[in-house]
């Protein structure tokens, strides 16, 4: 943000500038032109004036000794001729005879005045021919040229110039910075409130927003404040609930186990399937703890990766599923389930390998029991662009269109399954694990049936 403000700021500063500067320049480039035809035209109205004596007493001594001077003075040289065009003095090098002094005499003897058009600039070079007709009114007796260089005026505009652009360019510079110290006082604020929402969105106790900027983002960090208060207290509360649910009913449920276990060598055989049904109803609740407290871990490690970007080391992903298939196939083979792995080329994958291993878990589990006696269940690993693949699929019953929508959702368990053991936390666990690491889980149905759940993970750098 604050980068595109100072865009903004840096093009109005620009336009701000050239739009003064600009003007500047052309009236500071006429102001010295004119000033340099007004001295020259000035020149040439004192030496028509000594050129109209000189016609009228016969005496041109007075007019050459002047017209001398000036041209050892300045370098300029100067041409006077008389009615027909007869040279009266010459000086500098200019003749009476070069075609572009013939062509403003005649233009002076026909009583027009002659200076040079356009205005100067830095570069100009060269020198400017100007010529003005001898005599009074309507009386022409003679002209004056005289040809004046323009390299101390070019330099004097250059030396203007290069003033107009410093100025310039420090009222620039003195903008860039107060842009950039204004947007620092606009954006720091937001910046530090981006971080604080980031933290409480992830679930952590954000630190507070402090007070900054305009008066309106003092007040929005005021009332953030206020409101990440409440919301972290909230959040604080309610996994200290689960947290603590979940170990306070330990101890009772160890306790009402083994009281149950110590009632069984008294109980008569008729009560053998009541005390079966307990404690399975134990055995359920023990896992359902177990796995809040998971899930609960699972979304506070989330949470910290979002705000803090932290990336652990990496592992094979190949080598970490091949393992985990390796311990899950004797529990496959006691349900009657072939479990394989389909072996490929290395996965390196941005993941720790113990939540991947953990992921893996969750998802040989789930096949292993829902895919039902006879199925057959396949694990392999492969990478597919910028992302490495976990699947595993099996050739059970699958779910249904409707159903593939609702995995993943806590506590969902499909109809079909009510019967097999299960909290139905596992899919949820298994997503804020990958979640958090920048991953996706995805629920298809594989071909001709069954189920296939991809772990999509950002690939990590070859071990």
């Amino acid at each position: 943000m604050r980068t595109r403000v100072l865009t903004v700021v840096l093009a109005f500063v620009v336009l701000a500038v050239a739009g003064f500067a600009v003007p500047l320049l052309g009236v500071t480039a006429t102001q010295r032109t004119q000033q340099l035809v007004a001295a020259r035209t000035a020149d040439l109205d004192r030496f028509a004036g000594l050129a109209q004596q000189a016609a009228e007493s016969g005496d041109t001594g007075a007019l050459t000794a002047e017209v001398t001077r000036y041209t050892e003075l300045y370098g300029e040289a100067v041409v006077v001729v008389d009615a027909r065009r007869a040279p009266v003095v010459q000086t500098g090098g200019l003749r009476a005879a070069d075609p572009a002094v013939a062509r403003l005499v005649d233009a002076a003897l026909r009583n027009q005045p002659v200076s040079p058009g356009g205005t100067l600039r830095p570069w100009s070079r060269g020198d400017k021919l100007l010529a003005r007709p001898v005599g009074t009114g309507t009386r022409v007796s003679g002209a004056v040229v005289l040809r004046a260089s323009v390299r101390t005026a070019a330099y004097d505009i250059a030396l203007r110039w290069a003033l107009v652009l410093a100025g310039a360019g420090l009222v620039a510079v003195a903008c860039v910075v107060l842009a950039r110290r204004a947007t620092r006082w606009v954006v720091r604020p937001l910046h530090r409130l981006d971080r604080a929402v980031g933290a409480l969105a992830a679930g952590l106790p954000p630190e507070h927003a402090r007070a900054g900027g305009p008066p309106e983002l003092r007040q929005l960090a005021t009332g953030f404040n206020r409101m990440a208060d409440a919301v972290t207290t909230a959040l604080e509360q309610q996994r200290r609930l689960v947290a603590d649910t979940s170990h306070q009913l330990r101890n009772p449920l160890a306790a009402l186990r083994l009281r149950i276990d110590s009632l069984q060598p008294r109980l008569p055989a008729s009560a053998t399937r009541t005390y079966t049904g307990v404690t399975a109803e134990l055995e359920r609740m023990e896992r359902l703890l177990d796995d809040l407290l998971t899930l609960a871990h699972a979304e506070h490690r989330a949470g910290e990766l979002a705000v803090t970007g932290r990336q652990d080391a990496g592992c094979e992903a190949a080598a970490v599923t091949e393992a985990q298939v390796r311990l899950w196939r004797p529990v496959a083979e006691q349900a009657g389930v072939r479990l394989e792995f389909v072996p490929g080329p290395a996965v390196p994958v941005s993941c720790p390998a113990d939540e991947l291993a953990q992921v893996a878990d969750i998802l040989l589990d789930n096949a292993i029991k829902y895919a039902g006696s006879g199925a057959r269940v396949e694990a392999r690993c492969r990478t597919e662009g910028a992302d490495a693949v976990v699947e595993v699929r099996d050739d059970g019953p699958g779910l249904a269109a409707a159903e593939l929508a609702q995995a993943g959702t806590r506590f969902w368990r499909s109809e079909r399954n009510r019967e097999v053991r299960g909290s139905g936390l596992g899919l949820a666990i298994a997503e804020r694990l990958v979640a958090g690491r920048g991953g996706r889980v995805e629920f298809t149905a594989a071909e001709p049936h069954g189920l296939r759940v991809r772990v999509v993970l950002p690939k990590g750098d070859t071990p």
